[in-house]
């Protein structure tokens, strides 16, 4: 008798260690699928054994590596708001192999998925009322209003390391009151992010279709973290030091000269929080960083470039979209760091800048007025992914210089007409120009008989380019806008985009 209960028992503990099927981070109640393209699914379950997932009347078949690791892609679909539910099935290996274990997820929807990660910026949450600065304006009044139970969200713990150092265990939870409703001590990180938040919102709302946002981002931290190997395959040997750097953990983590701590180590954070989610089917992704990597604006460009490939690849979309917020003013000057952001923009064709010129805050670096911000990034996703017909995207971009005299005109791309606003009414606007001795010098605008009108009783001017001249300068050589710290954006495009921070010079053109 004792044996039969023995060998009962381990019939039963064999027969448990065969139930194991475990869903990839994206997977759970309520998920959005991303339409329109193939669909990973994938999980671990017993080494050998049959899985079979079901969905939206399709059904597709895998075997189990040997590592405990499965996947199969769903063919492209149609968005759905309707909940349905998606079936996986582990089987015992053969013709006629038992049923071991099955799980159900339920309300899965299809429609559009986006990714929003970065530092502090990115992180600031759509409310928290336990801090009275780091937060958005309205988040209290929008999410206490707002019930869109088509929009979904994950919010990824705080966690770094090796890729298989943490397991994430997420869940997507729906756009209702209660999914916003935080202890007045709580941690402002465990909140999703304020321009995340509005993105998923300004998306829905212009769309009609469920949306998905997963957020990955934590304050205080550099691309670097974000970043995963695969994007210094073939990268700029201007950052071989970042590419060939090995991250060390736990007990063999040292502070060193390029990192002070050990989560801002090179793919330290893609690892720990976002590997788990690929290569999840998604549109792309919004980021909003630099602060941390001002000190190394010279190679900011050329990490952007690593960061974009490196999420391409492991998400395994090469038209992975990638729409990024600018930094805004703050007492430092971003001058350097913002013009890597904007020659990254114009090299990638795949990514787009929302600048945010306008909206900063002199003292403080997290102005909280996040939802400008996200919708400057939306009309990006409106206009290149959705057919949208907007007029313009794009803020104006400086191409070209050429001086007469003391005269230094500047073309622009994306620009037809300008107006200028500011508070006190003046017609002032943060423009410098340099001679040859690099002297920069407060500039004004000049315009033509034709312009003077609209120019005095509108702040408005009626064609591209910018006529600069300053009384100091007799022979201009150089232009730049908001080149001096605690100088905002006043300068704007026909459809009110702002015109961003900006250095060109005589023979200089704009970066294609």
């Amino acid at each position: 008798m004792k044996k039969e209960i023995v060998a009962f028992g381990f019939a039963v503990a064999s027969s448990a260690a065969l139930a194991a099927i475990e869903m990839g981070a994206p997977f759970s109640d309520g998920a959005v699928l991303q339409r329109g393209m193939k669909v990973p699914v994938w999980g671990t379950a017993t080494a050998g054994n049959e899985i079979e997932v079901s969905f939206a009347g399709k059904s597709l078949e895998t075997t189990v590596s040997q590592d405990g690791s499965w996947r199969v892609d769903l063919p492209s679909m149609d968005a759905c708001s309707k909940g349905r539910e998606m079936v996986v099935v582990e089987r015992e290996s053969g013709w006629f192999g038992s049923k071991v274990d099955e799980k159900v997820l339920t309300d899965i929807l299809v429609g559009e998925v986006w990714f929003a990660s970065g530092q502090s910026n990115m992180e600031t949450p759509i409310w928290h009322d336990g801090n009275s600065r780091y937060r958005d304006g309205k988040g209290a009044m929008m999410t206490a209003m707002t019930k869109l139970p088509l929009v979904r969200f994950i919010k990824t713990p705080r966690v770094y390391g090796t890729a298989s150092r943490h397991k994430l265990k997420v869940q997507w939870q729906k756009f209702e009151p209660s999914s916003f409703v935080a202890t007045h001590y709580s941690c402002h990180w465990k909140l999703l992010s304020a321009v995340a938040w509005y993105y998923a919102r300004e998306l829905h709302l212009a769309l009609g279709i469920p949306i998905g946002i997963v957020e990955s981002s934590i304050g205080g931290t550099g691309i670097d973290a974000w970043t995963p190997r695969e994007g210094y395959e073939g990268c700029d040997p201007s950052i071989n030091s970042v590419a060939e750097y090995k991250p060390l953990f736990g007990k063999e983590w040292k502070r060193n000269d390029l990192y002070n701590a050990p989560f801002q180590q090179p793919t330290s954070l893609f690892n720990a929080m976002v590997r788990d989610y690929t290569p999840m089917a998604m549109r792309g992704f919004i980021w909003y960083q630099g602060c941390n990597n001002n000190p190394e604006s010279h190679l900011y460009r050329v990490k952007m470039h690593a960061l974009y490939n490196g999420w391409a690849k492991a998400f395994e979309n090469p038209s992975l979209k990638l729409y990024f917020a600018q930094l805004a003013p703050w007492q430092t000057n971003w001058m350097g760091i913002c013009m890597a952001q904007t020659q990254f923009a114009a090299e990638q064709p795949n990514a787009a800048i929302a600048v945010t010129a306008d909206v900063g805050n002199f003292d403080d670096i997290h102005p909280n007025d996040k939802e400008t911000v996200a919708q400057r990034l939306v009309i990006h996703a409106l206009k290149r992914d959705y057919g949208f017909d907007i007029p313009e995207d794009d803020s104006p971009v400086a191409k070209s210089l050429s001086v007469a005299g003391d005269v230094a005109t500047v073309e622009f791309d994306n620009a037809t007409f300008w107006y200028i606003y500011n508070l006190d009414m003046s017609l002032k606007a943060p423009f410098e120009i340099a001679g040859e001795d690099g002297v920069w010098k407060q500039a004004e605008i000049v315009v033509c008989k034709d312009c003077e009108k609209g120019w005095k009783a509108l702040s408005f001017i009626n064609h591209s380019a910018l006529h600069l001249k300053s009384a100091e300068v007799k022979s201009p050589v150089a232009v730049r806008y908001l080149g001096c710290d605690r100088t905002s954006g006043v300068m704007y495009n026909q459809v009110a985009l702002p015109l961003g921070p900006f250095e060109i010079s005589l023979g200089a053109k704009k970066t294609k």
